[in-house]
């Protein structure tokens, strides 16, 4: 009877493949991972300009109601609660006109003027630094962005 060997196959990657795979997923990586980064600020600033959409449309609602912006004092805590100080709605709205005062996407509330430098109200989202003026990333957003 004739003895045969038999040689398992291993089965398995060796390091030089797990190496070349490494490295191309390093060159994706590389290439995709700014353009994320890009859409994210992006979409940041976008989801904002709808967010001041929406309080400026708010504060036209209180306007038709009452003939009068709140003022700067009262705040957008006017769209929520009815003011107590100084120039008091008289139509204000049962339940208010927003649920809760909205912060801008980076954490920081909004700041809200009337009468605004700009016009009749001025609402401003102070960007990624949270401070006025700023470039870049850090670029206000108002309702008076094209």
């Amino acid at each position: 009877m004739k003895k045969t060997t038999r040689y398992k196959k291993r089965r398995g990657f060796t390091l030089v493949e797990i190496l070349v795979v490494v490295v191309i997923l390093g060159m994706l990586a590389a290439l995709v991972v700014p353009n994320i980064m890009g859409q994210a600020d992006e979409a940041k600033r976008t989801a904002t300009a709808v967010q001041i959409r929406e309080i400026e449309n708010a504060l036209d609602v209180y306007r038709l109601h009452n003939g009068f912006y709140p003022t700067t004092e009262q705040g957008l805590e006017a769209l929520v609660s009815k003011p107590s100080t100084s120039p008091q709605p008289k139509k204000y709205a049962d339940g208010g006109y927003m649920k809760k005062v909205p912060i801008d996407p980076w954490g920081n509330p909004f700041i809200y003027r009337s009468p605004g430098e700009k016009g009749l109200i001025d609402i401003i989202s102070c960007g990624a630094d949270g401070e006025e003026g700023g470039e870049g990333r850090g670029k206000d957003i108002t309702n008076h962005d094209p």
